[in-house]
């Protein structure tokens, strides 16, 4: 396990009731290019689009634990390669030594959800329970330096029992805009916000289980994301292990 990672670890002293678990994105303008931005230096990726973001200055930290996922399914823990299977023991070995760890995560748009579904089902398996995506809600221009936002996600969520659950599917339709099925009806984009506003707005657990086909892009994933939280609904990212 790389002592990079376990260093990091132990540096966090902010307390917290829970571990959460964040993925980080950025808008971009028309081209998909990479902005500056005022978070730590490692690894390199074009982040996704994402509108509906806050601010997440804690991810601007120097001691801050920051996951990659590159095009090509790379993973790194800061600028380490890791594997998902040792990000969840470290993960886990942080949490025995200090409760409220932070991570976060920067995906690139163009990688496979597979990929980034591994390290949150490595999230999963250590315990985490939330996330975020971050992203800025605001084109800026090239070059122009960014502070990192987001937006929270939950990375297990099963539905408790006997309860009603709205499940989201995003399918791989083999053209360049996938497939949306709520509850197994298949619906257009353009409703995807009406029609999540009607289901959950008279109900007291605003929840939406995302289930996407691993073969898309990560920036599919986001903007299925990004479109339920600005209908007022928290997204659970269903993993392979749920």
């Amino acid at each position: 396990m790389s002592q990079f990672a376990i260093s990091i670890l132990r540096k966090s002293r902010r307390p917290s009731r829970s571990i959460v678990f964040v993925v980080l994105s950025i808008v971009l303008s028309a081209v998909p290019i990479c902005v500056g931005q005022t978070m730590q230096q490692g690894i390199s990726v074009n982040l996704p689009v994402s509108r509906n973001a806050v601010s997440i200055p804690d991810a601007d930290r120097n001691d801050s634990l920051i996951v990659s996922v590159t095009e090509d399914g790379n993973v790194y823990l800061g600028t380490s390669p890791i594997s998902p299977t040792a990000l969840a023991e470290t993960i886990k070995r942080g949490m025995s030594n200090q409760k409220g760890e932070t991570l976060y995560i920067k995906a690139d748009a163009r990688t496979q959800y597979a990929k980034v579904m591994k390290v949150l089902e490595a999230a999963r398996t250590a315990g985490v329970e939330s996330a975020l995506l971050t992203g800025q809600r605001d084109a800026s221009e090239p070059g122009t330096l960014v502070a990192p936002k987001g937006f929270g996600v939950l990375v297990s969520s099963p539905s408790p029992s006997g309860s009603e659950s709205t499940v989201l599917q995003v399918l791989n339709s083999g053209q360049r805009t996938p497939t949306l099925k709520i509850n197994n009806e298949q619906i257009p984009w353009a409703n995807l916000q009406s029609t999540l506003k009607q289901l959950v707005h008279n109900r007291s657990e605003k929840v939406v289980r995302v289930k996407a086909d691993g073969l898309l892009p990560f920036g599919d994933v986001v903007e299925v994301t990004d479109t339920c939280s600005s209908a007022g609904a928290k997204v659970a990212l269903v993993t392979q292990g749920q």
